[in-house]
């Protein structure tokens, strides 16, 4: 198993590109399953977690060509099983998002329940229920969800809460489906848009994207497009935060800054210079952090996947933050691994109390989750001494080698095999 060690008190300075996002790539490739054509993704990040979309991809009969630039040829898919296993959707949520497009293109799936994982239960009733809404018969059974419809046929659904994947998965389902659908209380993300946008490239009639209404007028099929995904704007967030910690001064290539203002707002208060460059956004950390007060929201509010980073940024602030968690219910899993290090924190429910400025020392440090492991990887950056972070399969999911990202940045960084679990 590999881990992450890092020599921590290197300031880093120059540029970094920011890689595509993994979160609008991942439902991109299901999107292709609603054509019988190829579709081509251009700026898709090496990770993780799209290599498990492409397996799941290839299990349902896909042929899958390529990594930065992907080539997804859906063809074989009426022969295939229509069926993501438990052992690929216990690996990476996002599988539950095949759903939508194999009961809209084939009139039927069979997907395993995706269970609990490290920072939540996170349920799918609202995938259901808004499949439901479009006249899907639904049955759950040893695990599994079975869907079944010889149509899907347009209708009105008002979401419970708001959710990324429901919207998501509901909406590729409505684009086939017969007649108008109207989707209320949806996910206004970044990524939501970005699908919208392929998904009406690829000839879907879709209005309201980025608004929390949707509304989409089916269509009979839909053909393959070639499509670049946009920049990842929690990875821009993650190297900006880098930055700030050790009063760098960092370029963010193509950084995404559109989608990016309550990150940036943040940043701002707690003393950190960020200038919009033609190429991107310059980060400049302060010889003194500020403290903040942050409160995670769905879309266009404070991202909740940026809170464990954040969190880093507050116990080197010098003063008390406060840090609010609305969206999951257990995703504080990282403070005491950043208490370990020196960080002074209290959790009381959903709120975090941080008291800087905290002298962080390096020491072993164990990753649970995607997020907590990036917080593991600045606070190592600017602890004194070494670090070293186990389990940083978690940080494979999101993250691009992020040691050989950061080293030309002048990062003391590198990955070791074989370390212990």
């Amino acid at each position: 198993m590999d881990s992450i060690v890092i020599e921590g008190g290197q300031r880093l300075t120059g540029s970094i590109r920011i890689n595509g996002a993994k979160n609008a790539g991942l439902l991109i490739q299901c999107a292709a399953l609603l054509t019988d054509q190829p579709t081509t993704l251009r700026h898709v990040p090496k990770l993780a977690d799209t290599r498990t979309m492409a397996k799941l991809l290839r299990h349902l009969g896909c042929e899958v060509e390529g990594e930065r630039t992907m080539q997804i040829d859906p063809r074989g898919v009426a022969a295939g099983p229509l069926e993501a296993t438990y052992d690929l959707v216990k690996t990476m949520r996002a599988s539950v998002t095949v759903m939508g497009p194999l009961l809209a293109r084939y009139g039927r799936a069979r997907v395993s329940l995706p269970g609990g994982c490290a920072i939540g239960a996170r349920p799918i009733d609202q995938h259901l229920k808004g499949l439901e809404a479009l006249g899907a018969t639904i049955d759950l059974r040893h695990g599994y969800v079975e869907l079944r419809a010889d149509r899907l046929r347009g209708g009105s659904f008002v979401f419970d809460t708001v959710t990324v994947g429901g919207t998501q998965n509901v909406m590729m389902a409505a684009t086939l489906a017969k007649g108008a659908s109207r989707l209320e209380n949806v996910a206004r993300e970044p990524e939501v848009e970005e699908l919208a946008c392929v998904l009406t490239k690829m000839g879907a009639r879709i209005r309201g994207a980025g608004t929390s209404v949707i509304e989409i007028e089916g269509v009979d099929t839909l053909h393959g497009v070639d499509h670049a995904i946009i920049p990842d704007r929690i990875e821009a967030g993650t190297l900006a935060v880098a930055a700030a910690l050790t009063q760098g001064d960092v370029l963010l290539e193509d950084a995404p800054v559109d989608h990016m203002h309550s990150v940036i707002g943040k940043l701002q208060e707690a003393g950190v210079q960020c200038t919009y460059e033609p190429d991107g956004l310059r980060v400049v950390g302060p010889d003194v952090l500020r403290p903040i007060d942050v409160s995670t929201r769905p879309y266009p509010g404070f991202p909740t996947d940026m809170q464990a980073q954040i969190m880093v940024l507050a116990a080197c602030a010098n003063g008390q933050s406060l840090i609010t968690e609305t969206i999951f219910e257990n995703r504080f899993m990282h403070v005491p691994e950043l208490a370990r290090m020196g960080a002074d924190i209290h959790v009381n429910g959903h709120c975090a109390v941080i008291r800087g400025p905290a002298r962080l020392s390096g020491t072993t440090v164990m990753a649970t989750d995607l997020r907590a492991s990036a917080s593991l990887v600045l606070a190592g950056l600017v602890a004194q001494g070494r670090t070293e972070i186990r389990r940083v399969y978690h940080l494979d999911r999101g993250y691009e080698t992020i040691e050989e990202r950061l080293r030309p940045l002048g990062a003391k960084i590198e990955r070791r095999h074989d370390a212990p679990a």
